[in-house]
């Protein structure tokens, strides 16, 4: 059975519905192959369909037929279908609920507006039920295929060569604006299509806040420098984080940085099959807490990545979902203490049966320039 198959049927039988319609651009973009976000999926047992507009109709036609040419349940692959000021996007889901008599049907409740949900119900009155979707969607792109892992350890190269180029670049005096300006010029040098999310530099004091916003501070010898980037590759995201010391770190630096080294380390070692999140962030927050820095340690130890940057599962405290091979989770431990600086290290990595596969692998020890 073709895999994209086994997914449409597991999200029918999921939603225990006779139909399912897809609106979050992520989810289309997972299912459909389609890349341009506007517009809605729906699935039946009878057909698949892409409804978007005459901006994106070509692309739209060879993304689809790409992504899922077809199988012995759906043989003729995704159909897609263009909307117009006279064939609107509700009066062509009102035609196929009405020609597949899908009387029960599910939503994206999890992204879907109330106010067009309200105006979905009455557009379609043909459906009896409406079924809330949840996460059935998001559930699917959890573990990652072969193909996705190619993408995803591309993407995570790419980091890598842009942190090897900022070492030759970084030096005292640059803003941290310019910094992340570098990093991102780095990025797409070496092939990003784009960035997962805003990059994060953070120098001296500003580096004891996790998610800084990079400003016109100046970088001076002796401070940490805490860099949190990634880039997209194929539509996948990257993710990972360094701490350099510009100039000579002074003994507490060394200590704050050995300890989240550890810590690190420990997380990787506790991420394989059949463990929970919260198990692997354990394993890292024992070691900071014994050191003493329990409470300059205030997020998880980790999260998903795929198409969005913070997917599920995620390694945190009370995170119960088991582990499975093929899934890609973060260890990134960091210590953040107030009126002096902080430290994280990330890593991406891909769960297997009895370890995890590194996809990052920039250096880890503690980089003095």
């Amino acid at each position: 059975m073709n895999i994209r198959d086994g997914k449409f049927k597991k999200l029918l039988a999921g939603c225990g519905t006779q139909a399912v319609l897809i609106t979050d651009p992520l989810n289309m973009r997972y299912l459909s192959g389609f890349r341009g976000g506007e517009g809605m999926v729906y699935i039946s047992g009878k057909r698949l369909v892409l409804i978007t507009d005459s901006r994106y109709t070509e692309a739209a036609g060879k993304e689809t037929a790409d992504s899922f040419p077809g199988s012995d349940a759906w043989p003729d692959g995704f159909a897609v279908i263009e909307e117009s000021r006279s064939h609107k996007r509700y009066e062509i889901l009102a035609e196929l609920l009405s020609e597949d008599g899908a009387e029960r049907a599910a939503f994206e409740d999890l992204s879907m507006t109330c106010a067009d949900f309200r105006k979905m119900q009455e557009a379609l009155p043909m459906v009896n039920e409406w079924v809330p979707a949840g996460d059935q969607a998001d559930r699917l792109r959890r573990i990652k295929t072969p193909e996705e892992i190619e993408l995803l350890a591309k993407a995570e190269s790419i980091g890598d060569a842009a942190f090897a180029d900022m070492l030759n670049i970084i030096r005292p005096g640059l803003t941290e604006l310019e910094v992340a300006a570098e990093l991102e010029y780095s990025m797409k040098k070496h092939g990003a299509e784009g960035f997962s999310f805003e990059s994060i530099v953070a120098s001296g004091l500003n580096s004891s806040m996790p998610h800084a916003i990079p400003g016109m501070k100046k970088i001076e010898n002796g401070d940490f420098v805490t860099m949190d980037f990634g880039c997209l590759y194929g539509g996948y995201c990257s993710d990972m984080t360094r701490t350099i010391v510009v100039g000579k770190a002074d003994e507490k630096q060394k200590e704050i940085y050995s300890i989240v080294l550890e810590a690190q380390l420990a997380g990787l070692e506790a991420v394989r099959a059949g463990v929970t999140g919260e198990s692997c962030d354990r394993a890292a927050r024992s070691i900071i807490e014994k050191a003493g820095y329990g409470k300059c340690f205030g997020h998880g130890l980790g999260h998903s990545v795929g198409l969005y940057i913070h997917e599920e599962p995620r390694l945190a405290p009370g995170a119960e979902t088991i582990l499975e091979a093929g899934m890609l989770e973060t260890v990134e431990p960091g210590i953040y203490v107030p009126g002096f600086g902080g430290v994280r290290i990330e890593d991406m990595v891909v769960v297997t049966e009895d370890g995890c596969r590194n996809l990052t692998h920039s250096p880890k020890e503690l980089i003095e320039l």
